[in-house]
């Protein structure tokens, strides 16, 4: 049996979105994780430690890690393995630990 039925490419021209990463226009392939989209585009650091500083970038590629933690629209704590790549992502490097909204008084707890 061949393999050649279970690898195709990343994208071709016709099947690729636009995403912005750190205020830059970036033509994504389609389809595939933020993860990937990005490494395909040579992105390789995603976060900041919050202890260190120290660059992260995706290693598992199975949301088992975290070293590949972004904000996608405002929202921190995205894993880049875990979220599908779609057309209008704005997209930031995680720097640290992200602020959390407390819990509000009355809420489901």
């Amino acid at each position: 049996m061949s393999a050649d039925s279970l690898f195709r490419p990343l994208a071709s021209e016709d099947h690729t979105v636009h995403i912005e990463f750190e205020g830059r226009l970036l033509t994504v392939p389609a389809e595939v994780s933020l993860a990937a989209a990005l490494l395909a585009c040579g992105i390789r650091h995603t976060r900041e430690s919050a202890i260190n500083g120290r660059p992260g970038a995706p290693y598992c590629m199975m949301g088992a890690c975290f070293e590949c933690l972004v904000e996608v629209d405002g929202q921190a704590n995205a894993q880049a393995c875990l979220v599908p790549v779609r057309s209008g992502m704005r997209v930031r490097r995680q720097r640290g630990a992200a602020c959390l909204a407390p819990w509000q008084e009355g809420g489901d707890e």
